[in-house]
């Protein structure tokens, strides 16, 4: 018999406040990210080329579309360089508050899935390694999967890229620990 979700909420809250202490001494403490941002060639030019963007997402060179990035005019662009993808964030301080209570939430929101899929296919009194073994894995998944896409796609180094899926990984031990010691 599969194991009811109401069964499973004190992992799947803990599991997600678990992933978001290893984060933060991962990100705070440990910092081992820092290197995965590089500066600008001349900062001050491209911070002036981008005043009045607002926040949002930007591509250069831009294409609206197919028969955009067909023209000669961008595939002389898109050859001749630079290639970049930006996220341009709001002015001002960081609310890093509201920041840390929306991961704090993402984390929650996956370890209801990972609950979810390991109430679907496991059984109450399932062995720990097999709790162990299933929401590991979909935890690793859920935290890491955009990484390979990252770096397909938007050019994100392969350095960063792999930070990404060690943190991945640590975060779906310590999601899987939680739910196969508290499995019921």
């Amino acid at each position: 018999m599969n194991v009811p979700f109401t069964e499973i909420w004190l992992p799947i809250l803990l599991a997600g406040i678990a992933v978001f202490v290893v984060s933060s001494v991962i990100w705070a403490v440990i910092q081992y990210h820092g290197s995965d941002w590089q500066p600008l060639a001349d900062e001050d030019a491209a911070r002036s080329a981008l005043q009045g963007n607002t926040a949002g997402q930007y591509a250069i060179p831009y294409a609206a579309g197919n028969k955009d990035r067909a023209s000669e005019e961008w595939q002389a662009k898109f050859r001749d360089g630079p290639v970049a993808i930006i996220t341009v964030v709001p002015n001002g301080n960081a609310n890093m508050a509201s920041q840390l209570v929306q991961w704090l939430v993402w984390c929650v929101i996956i370890s209801l899935f990972v609950g979810y899929v390991a109430a679907s296919t496991l059984t109450a009194g399932a062995e720990y390694l097999k709790v162990f073994q299933v929401t590991s894995t979909v935890a690793f998944l859920a935290y890491g999967g955009m990484a390979g896409m990252r770096k397909i796609w938007f050019g994100q180094p392969f350095g960063s890229a792999v930070k990404d899926l060690v943190d991945a990984l640590a975060y779906g031990l310590v999601s899987a620990g939680i739910f196969g010691w508290l499995w019921p």
